[in-house]
């Protein structure tokens, strides 16, 4: 059965550049296709290989339902096509920079199907990663710290977790390794 992996993390654990790393580690020929997000957000904004929509843009496409979920955050509107759905049905597997938020909605959509990963930092990294951005100020980046840590909390038996605190480099191979031994499980090999 083809999985869909739904990757999640706090703002600065990386999950972009882990998604580009696993994208180039497997140069088209790994176990997974890579879904874009579609984003109310300028691509030049840096971070992860998005589609860019304008607000009306999403709209139109949530009225064709050209959707299989979306959401709001930081600010921002996200949406991940139908063609997710799609790949699903023909038997890929497919990975997805999805929403801690709105993991139950996952659940319901792709059932059996969701494989969640929550990409863990250890606390006291993630906070430099997030002073060295320098797009927030202390307080809203310790309200982000809160936040995740309540995250955490609530999701820890509910997904894998991969540790990104430490070297990039291994912490991409960990997840190819993830991804590639859970495709195989799903496959019955």
């Amino acid at each position: 059965m083809s999985k869909l992996f739904y990757l999640m993390g706090p703002s600065g654990s990386g999950k972009d550049a882990l998604m580009t790393g696993v994208r180039e580690h497997f140069d088209g020929q790994g176990p997974v296709l890579f879904a874009h997000r579609y984003i109310t957000r300028c691509w030049r904004s840096g971070g992860e290989n998005h589609i860019e929509l304008s607000n009306e843009e999403f709209d139109q496409r949530l009225r064709a339902g050209l959707f299989s979920m979306h959401w709001c955050a930081n600010d921002c509107r996200y949406g991940i096509g139908l063609e997710v759905d799609g790949w699903l049905s023909g038997g890929h597997s497919v990975l997805v920079n999805g929403s801690r938020e709105h993991l139950g909605e996952a659940r319901q959509r792709f059932g059996d199907r969701l494989v969640p990963v929550l990409v863990c930092v250890e606390a006291s990294q993630l906070k430099q990663r997030l002073l060295a951005r320098g797009r927030e100020p202390l307080q809203q980046i310790e309200q982000r710290l809160e936040r995740n840590r309540r995250f955490m909390d609530a999701l820890e038996d509910q997904a894998i977790m991969l540790d990104n605190s430490g070297e990039l480099n291994r912490s991409i191979l960990r997840f190819a390794e993830l991804l590639q031994q859970q495709v195989r499980e799903a496959a019955g090999v």
